[in-house]
């Protein structure tokens, strides 16, 4: 059973001074964004992360997961499509985490056309979602103050 909330998740790698995050480009719509997806049944919104994670990326070994302040409501029928927890259920939160990874090897699920590993500005060009560029903002400022 799908659980009420969302979870988008951005990879990104370090190597010396440049930082780099892993957008995708969905193959239903004409759009980029961070890795996305419901929990599962009694997941926690971490369990989550590492899951849609590994399902849409394959990525699965050396991740460092940082949870992140941005939490997006989004309605229930943007997400599901109409009231699938009963009427009373109107919005979903989306919890937001960056996962580090080590290098920029990416099995794309059927999901995802496209992936692209770039430089926070050129990302944030190509993100639709302002949920997405809040989260990836958030995340940038965050890894640029731990290796300061």
């Amino acid at each position: 059973m799908r659980a009420p909330y969302q979870v988008l998740v951005f990879p990104y790698i370090i190597n010396k001074d440049l930082i780099e995050f892993a957008i995708f480009k969905r193959s239903d719509l004409d759009y980029w964004q961070g890795i996305a997806g419901g929990g599962e049944d009694k997941e926690t919104p971490i369990q989550s992360a590492k899951r849609e994670l590994f399902e849409e990326t394959g990525i699965v070994d050396s991740v460092l997961f940082m949870k992140l302040d941005s939490i997006s409501s989004l309605t229930v029928e943007a997400v599901v499509g109409g009231f699938l927890w009963g009427e009373d259920v109107y919005v979903l939160k989306e919890y937001c985490f960056g996962a580090q990874v080590c290098n920029k090897d990416i099995i794309l699920s059927k999901e995802h056309l496209h992936y692209k590993w770039l430089p926070f500005e050129e990302a944030m060009k190509h993100l639709k979602w302002d949920s997405n560029k809040t989260a990836l903002w958030e995340l940038n400022k965050r890894i640029l103050k731990q290796h300061s």
